[in-house]
Parts: C-alpha cells; structure tokens; sequence
C-alpha cells in the first residue's frame, strides 16, 4: 500500500510561475530602461554621424568641444542607467524569493518526511538558480533586443540591403542559439543530475566520517563519489566543449559583421545609392555590431538559460506534488486520550505494509511500554503517533482528532518526542532544550533536572549557553539522549512519546529515567516508551507486544506478562513431549 499523498487539484496555478510573475511591474521598469539604453547605444553612430558632416566640413573647434562634452555626458548616464536597470532586476528577484522561499522550504521539508529525493538541500539550491537568472547578463542581453531591432531599422533607412546583411547575420546567430539549445541542453541536465547525487554522497560520507574511517570504507566510499563525480564533469565538458564552439561562431560572426557591412556600404555608396554620404560607412559598421551584440550574449549565456529551467521545471513539480497545508480550525488544547483504530502502515513511498490493524489505547496519567523483536514496527509506531508519518488505513486520534491532520504548529507544543536516533542542531543547550524557540528559562532548567542533566551542564563554562556543535557533536552519546529527553519534556507535554530512551544510558541514566516517567505519570502525561531493556518494566501500567507488525497482547503490564509466562510454559511442555529430535535412518546400503 502507499501512503498518502497530498497533491494539488487539478487546474491549481503554479505558485512558482505566480512569483516569478509578482515582480511585473519591475520588469516593466526594467524593460522601460533598457528601450532607453537602446537608444543611447546609438550614441557612438551619431557622434561620429556630427563629426564627419559638421565638424570636418565647418572645422569648428568649438562644436567639437561641444559635442565632447555632450557624448561624455550621455556616457556617464548610460551607465548610471545600467546600474539602475540592474538594481531593478535585483529587486525583482528578491520579491521573487521572498514570494515563494517559505513554500520551497515547507515543501522540502514535508519531502524529506516523506523520504523522497527532493527532501534535501536542492530546492534550495533551484531556487537560487532561478533567482540569480532573473538578474543576469541573460535577461539583460534580451531585454536588449528592441535595441537590435532599432538598429537594423536604421540600417534599412539607409539601405535596404544592409538591412539584409544584418538579419542574415542574426539569422546565423538564431541557429547556433537552436544548435546550443539542441546538443548542450541533454547533456547539462544529466551533469546536473550526477552533481545532485554526487553532492548526497559526498555529504552522507561527511556525516559518517567515523564509520568510515572506524571501518576503513574510504576506498569504496571515494569510488563511488568519484564514479558521479567523473560522470558529472564529463556531461558538463562536452556540453561546455560544443557550447564554447556555437559562442566563437556567434562572436566571429558578430565581429565580422562590423566589416562586411563597412564593405558593404562602402560598394553601395560608389553605386550611389548610400544615403548619408562617406560617413555612413561607419556608422553602418557601428549598427551592425550592436545589432547583434544581444544576440551573440544570449548564446553566452544560454547555459544560464538551460539550468534555470532545469531547476524551475524542479522546483514546480515539488510545489505541485506538496501544495500548502489547508487553514484548519484551531483545536483545543489535548488532555492527553491516545487512541490508535486498526491502523495499517508502511514507510512513505513503500507498499509493504509494516503495521497491521494494530489498536489500543492510552489514557493521561498512564504508561504505555511497547515491546517486541526488532523490525516488527514500533518505531514505525512511535512516528504515526506524533503525526509524522501518515497511515494508510486507520487512525491515530487524540482527544478524537487525527493526529496527522492536527496543524503542528498548534499541537507540537504539547507533544514530547525522543527518537530512537536523537537529532540535535547546532545551538546551545539552551536553545535546544527549548526547541528553538523563545526560551522560558525556568520550563528550561525544570526540563534538564528532570532529564538528569542538570550537574553535567553546571559543570560547564557557558553553562546553559554552551554550543553543542553540529548534531550535538560536542556531546557524549548518553549527553545527546539526555538532552532529546530534556527536550521532549519542555513544556510538560501532554502527549509524551520516548523510543529507545534508555539505549545510550548508564545505570544512573536507568535511574534518572524511572524518575521522570513517574514524574510524567504524576502530572496526568500520556506516555508511550518503547524498550528493549527490561530497566522500565516496573513503572509501566500497560504493555503493547508487537510482533511483525501485528499485535500479539496489550493491557494491564501483569495480566500480559502472565498471559506471555504461561503461553511460554505451555510452549516448553509441547516441546518436552514431543521429545528429543531424532535423526532420519539411512538407507540400507548407504554409507554411514
């Protein structure tokens, strides 16, 4: 079976192409700035156009002076105007972001939940991607394009067939544009998908350095990082190879076509047919660059282009697949009555069912202990009973809400939860205690007493504002379950679930726990813990046996501990009657 998915309904707009679109009114001042670039572009052609028909032919010192002065001033605004138009876009991208990055990390977020691929750091990184695009020489090169269209305008005033030359020009330029797209844009997307994987290698080896090195795993762990990374820089050679080869065509033909059209002009001017006179003949050459400078920059820059798309054709499916949570009534605040109706369960994205139509119940004040071999579900367990994974059959209510759909934001204040392996962040004790939030250092300090933590922190310079490091690196490994365990119970929840919170304890650690789940069952806390150890036993008011996934006995911890020491004792007596095993005769003739 699968579990369930949240997707948006059909006909939903894209929140993506929705932000992208927010900034329209900077694009226009963006597209507004670059007509008037465009038009100032034009000044080297009309200075030199002044110069040879006034200046030569008056041989007026002054009004070259003048025209100095003005071609040095309409510079000095051309490029201010460029600043400005950069800043513009700028903006525009940081709308963008601020639009959608809350999105693009709920929806990580609830991916990585759910164990899928996008569950990691390169939504982040897609959203960068986009938002850099939006600001670069790209979008710039294209806003331009107007621009290149005045000139070849120009260039038909002057002659229809310079025109010709020029769009020929652009022409070839539109090809290698096609022929980029066509042969680099394959390759890229597979670099991008063997840099992806590479990166997860390469960052899962970092998190478990000391296995690796413990265990001499290096060697394998590099080749295979290596193998990605090879595939990688491969894809991205060949396409940066021929995408490097498609830029020197544009280019040369760019820069060829400043003489073909001065060559040009020049035959149609000793034809007589040049408007203009000899000056023109530079001025056509001027014209013909910067009608194809935009292009000639988009095929640069198409690179750009293609890993912007790759990432927004990313990122859109990823808001698609995980649409924003629906405003839900607020509820009010739990009373701690766990009920648990015949749920079935597998691990996202997988269809085998790992729980079975497992039901019981748990009530405030009271202990629940989950037992039974390993793999037969009780992590699985403890995770649908704090709502983060989601059943596929059945539910999880408390108070009678479904504990999955309950808003976490409104629930998670009064559920403690200690997973079997302890995450923490890099922060301080402090703020770890108090789950990131605002610190209530008094809810802080009663939390570490009633985790035991409380003389190994006072033993520390910084005391509560000691920095733990990257997933409490700094920490011993019962520190770390200390510390998830103060954790869980900031607060005084009224939903408390502990899986495994004793695996990493000494026997003053046993001790310090038998102390806070009376303490939990003493203020009136539901509480779920699920052990191998038998240290817990004595203050457990229920017992939930769990074998593959289905459950073999639950209530009151004597009447199943009984129940479980007599179906032993009939087990044994079935065995001792049916006596010792005996081995088969062989048969007559075959060797002993």
């Amino acid at each position: 079976m699968s579990t369930p998915a949240r997707t948006a309904p059909a006909g939903a707009r894209s929140a993506l192409r929705d932000a992208l679109q927010s900034p329209r009114d900077l694009y226009r001042r963006a597209a507004l700035l670059s007509t008037v670039i465009g038009v100032l572009s034009l000044t080297p052609s009309w200075f030199m156009f002044e110069v040879y028909g006034r200046v030569l032919n008056s041989r007026n010192v002054a009004t070259l002076g003048w025209l100095l002065a003005m071609v040095i001033g309409v510079y000095v605004m051309l490029e201010m105007l460029e600043l400005v138009r950069s800043r513009v876009l700028k903006a525009a991208a940081h709308r963008f972001d601020a639009e959608v990055r809350a999105r693009v990390f709920a929806a990580a977020f609830a991916a990585s939940l759910r164990r899928e691929p996008s569950g990691s750091v390169q939504p982040f990184n897609d959203l960068k991607t986009i938002r850099d695009a939006i600001h670069s020489p790209l979008v710039t090169a294209t806003m331009d394009l107007p621009s290149a269209l005045l000139c070849i305008g120009l260039l038909f005033a002057m002659s229809p067939w310079l025109a010709v030359v020029a769009l020929f020009g652009a022409f070839i330029q539109l090809a290698m544009l096609g022929l980029t797209e066509r042969r680099t844009m394959p390759q890229l997307s597979q670099a991008m998908q063997a840099s992806i994987l590479a990166q997860r290698q390469a960052s899962g080896a970092l998190r478990n350095a000391q296995v690796i090195e413990s265990m001499g795993m290096l060697g394998p762990v590099h080749a295979r990082w290596m193998k990605l990374q090879r595939l990688f820089l491969g894809r991205q050679a060949a396409a940066s190879d021929y995408a490097g080869v498609t830029t020197a065509v544009a280019k040369l033909v760019q820069t060829m076509q400043g003489s073909v059209l001065l060559g040009g002009a020049c035959w149609i001017m000793l034809h007589g047919g040049l408007w203009g006179g000899a000056g023109m003949l530079i001025v056509a050459s001027i014209l013909g660059g910067r009608a194809l400078q935009p292009l000639a920059q988009i095929v640069a820059q198409w690179r750009v282009a293609i890993n912007a798309r790759d990432a927004y054709k990313r990122l859109d499916a990823l808001l698609g697949a995980l649409p924003p949570d629906e405003d839900r009534l607020p509820l009010p605040a739990p009373e701690g009555r766990l009920t648990v109706e015949a749920v079935v369960a597998a691990a996202p994205g997988q269809t085998v069912a790992i729980l079975k139509q497992v039901s019981f119940a748990a009530l405030p004040g009271e202990l629940t202990l989950v037992i039974g071999p390993s793999a037969c579900g009780k992590t699985t367990l403890a995770r649908l009973l704090v709502g983060v994974w989601p059943s596929a059959g059945g539910k999880v209510r408390l108070d009678g809400a479904d504990v999955y759909a309950w808003d976490k934001e409104e629930l998670g204040p009064h559920v403690g939860y200690l997973p079997q392996n302890v995450e923490l962040f890099d922060g301080t004790i402090a703020e770890n205690i108090a789950r990131f939030g605002a610190v209530d250092m008094a809810k802080v300090v009663e939390a570490a007493a009633q985790a035991g933590l409380t003389e190994m922190i006072e033993a520390l310079p910084e005391r509560y504002d000691t920095r733990i490091g990257d997933e409490g690196a700094n920490l011993s490994g019962g520190q770390r379950q200390r510390l998830g365990l103060a954790r869980a119970l900031y607060g005084n929840p009224r939903l408390v679930v502990l899986d495994e919170p004793n695996s990493s304890l000494d026997e003053a650690g046993d001790k310090q726990l038998l102390a806070a789940l009376q303490a939990l069952k003493a203020r009136g806390a539901t509480t779920v813990a699920i052990t191998h150890r038998k240290s817990i036993l004595p203050v457990a008011d229920k017992l939930l046996v769990l074998n593959d996934g289905q459950v073999v006995a639950f209530g009151p911890r004597d009447d199943v501990l009984a129940a479980m020491k007599k179906a032993n004792e009939q087990a044994a007596a079935a065995r001792q009657q049916q006596g010792p095993p005996t081995l088969p005769m062989a048969p007559r003739g075959a060797p002993a």
